[in-house]
């Protein structure tokens, strides 16, 4: 008879330490649409895909050997690592590779940000302690409408262009929210971040990399250039392998709608990143924004407009 399965700690909201890991996976997910507008130029998607998943897995069982860690066997714990590699990176990587091979960057970007929309009706209807409220609906709204104007509108100006490529990107977005709610049930398995994050790369690695040397025949391909290579590289681990591990750290802390606000924060990195690195200048549109999208967060998260109406209250 196994031992009773201890209960879930309660959610609690985003504390400060929790906003700074999800400014720090914005810029780790941000740089993940750069990296793939340079690889996609030379490689087929699924061999991007499965290069990603396979160099991602094998840090991290690096990582999990150095710290003393080990995978789990049992068969709760496979399943879910296989349910999460099909569903937060086997489809949703290959969606968005491909998609972004059609499509502009920028309007990936913007599909991409429907992410917390997917979130919040699948986690009301999947779990009891996420319930859709009017604050977060207004919230997931706001943010996505300052992710358009941040990016502009002329991202969608193309909108018709390639339907096929724009649904996958939304595609993508379902099932990232759909692995978000699901990924939950890793804190009742007692799992560390990085045990989770193994786990669910080494899953989609065996699913990739067999249909990349079936479907791509690698061995056929030139060679890529150094750029190329080295954009893997960086999507495997820094997008992909330590992203993951921060990931897992918030959603275990905090839930599914708060890691999914962070598809509002990546074009804000990314922008921010043009300035710092690149000199690039702010334009009003940008500052419009990161205004809309900082409202579509405080209210999602509630607690600052509760402040502001306590503070209003005594006032009064």
């Amino acid at each position: 008879m196994s031992p009773p399965r201890p209960p879930s700690p309660a959610l609690r909201p985003l504390s400060l330490s929790d906003w700074g890991l999800l400014v720090l996976l914005s810029l780790l997910w941000g740089g993940s649409f750069f990296f793939v507008a340079i690889a996609v130029v030379e490689l087929p998607p699924l061999v991007i895909v499965a290069a990603r998943v396979l160099i991602a897995a094998l840090a991290l069982h690096l990582v999990l050997r150095l710290g003393g860690e080990r995978l789990p066997t049992t068969a709760a714990a496979i399943g879910a690592f296989a349910l999460m590699g099909v569903v937060n990176n086997a489809i949703p990587f290959t969606l968005l590779v491909w998609g972004q091979s059609h499509i502009a960057s920028g309007l990936a970007a913007i599909l991409n940000a429907t992410t917390p929309l997917f979130t919040v009706l699948v986690a009301h209807v999947a779990t009891t302690d996420e319930r859709l409220t009017l604050g977060r609906i207004a919230g997931v709204l706001v943010g996505f409408s300052g992710v358009v104007a941040m990016i502009g509108p002329g991202a969608l100006a193309g909108v018709e262009a390639d339907v096929l490529a724009e649904l996958a990107c939304l595609g993508a977005a379902l099932c990232y929210g759909l692995a978000t709610v699901f990924g939950r049930r890793f804190r009742r398995l007692g799992l560390s971040p990085v045990q989770t994050a193994t786990g669910q790369l080494t899953a989609s690695t065996l699913i990739m990399v067999p249909m990349a040397l079936v479907f791509a025949a690698p061995w056929t391909l030139p060679v890529p250039s150094l750029p190329a290579i080295g954009s893997v590289v960086a999507l495997a681990l820094a997008s992909t392998a330590f992203a993951y591990i921060v990931f897992f750290r918030i959603l275990a802390r905090s839930g599914a709608t708060s890691i999914s606000l962070v598809t509002f924060m990546v074009p804000v990195s990314a922008m921010l990143l043009g300035t710092l690195v690149l000199g690039e200048r702010l334009a009003p549109e940008h500052f419009l924004g990161i205004a809309l999208i900082g409202l579509g967060l405080a209210l999602i998260d509630g607690r600052p407009l509760k402040r502001i109406a306590a503070a209003m209250g005594r006032r009064a």
